[in-house]
């Protein structure tokens, strides 16, 4: 019997590597694909679009908010991923008369490598998981070389990141996208407001007078019809439309976001 701690502090014994998994965070279903775990996810939410051809072959057992147990249950998981953020409590209460639940809790990128680390060693697959520690490690160090030539801190630009529509919200602090956001040399004006706070439009200037305005593709999908709306507010800010995933997705994706950040930055 080995027990394991999650990133909430929840202990879970298991007498084998757990060899039926349902995942109910997209970024977490990649993560776990990458690290040669394909054939023991049986379960998956509709929101897990990565990679492309497990909405085909795997059970869809509904989305991050709203799930269904019945499903759930009916697949004999021997354990369920979930996030403190993705996830409510009564989700992850519910779940835990199924089999065992393992929380995430992502805020930096060392929270980041934290779970990839656990997941090796709870599924047994640590050359794995390390391999990809390493290569992120290395991807970040490159890309902080790379911002710290192309911005000082004296030149942060400031920047309101919108990920909700009626009513509008945005990125504020204690979050994944806050922390990529001051990875990037970004001044978020909203770090001071709470995790994701409601904002109104006309206080935009007021509120910190961003030089951007970043309208993600995700959860909402920000359209141009959209960014013609926010103009009206914006004063001089530049409206950016930027991917949703590269800014909230964590695991291995993060990869592919430090590439994502460099084109971005050559953009604005």
């Amino acid at each position: 019997m080995k027990t394991f701690i999650d990133q909430l502090g929840s202990s879970h014994s298991f007498e084998k590597s757990p060899n039926r998994i349902v995942s109910l965070v997209p970024s977490q279903t990649e993560l776990l694909y990458d690290l040669g775990l394909e054939n023991k996810i049986i379960g998956i939410t509709k929101f897990c679009v990565h990679p492309y051809h497990f909405t085909a072959i795997k059970k869809i057992v509904g989305g991050t908010k709203k799930v269904h147990f019945e499903k759930i249950k009916l697949l004999e998981p021997d354990i369920i991923i979930c996030n403190k953020e993705e996830n409510t409590q009564e989700i992850v209460a519910e779940l835990s008369k199924i089999c065992p639940v393992w929380v995430t809790d992502i805020v930096t990128i060392e929270d980041n490598f934290k779970m990839i680390t656990d997941f090796g060693q709870l599924f047994n697959c640590r050359t794995e998981a390390q391999k990809w520690i390493d290569k992120l490690t290395f991807a970040l160090s490159d890309f902080q070389h790379f911002i710290k030539e192309k911005t000082s801190e004296t030149s942060k630009r400031k920047v309101a990141y919108f990920i909700w529509k009626n009513p509008y919200m945005v990125a504020g602090s204690d979050n994944f996208i806050n922390e990529l956001l001051k990875l990037n040399h970004f001044h978020n004006i909203y770090q001071n407001s709470g995790r994701y706070p409601e904002i109104e439009l006309q206080n935009l200037r007021l509120d910190g007078n961003p030089d951007l305005v970043f309208l993600s593709s995700e959860p909402f999908p920000f359209k141009e019809k959209d960014a013609s709306e926010l103009e009206r507010f914006t004063g001089h800010a530049k409206i950016v439309f930027v991917d949703g995933e590269m800014f909230s997705w964590y695991g291995t994706r993060l990869l592919k976001a430090f590439e994502y950040f460099k084109i971005l930055h050559s953009k604005i």
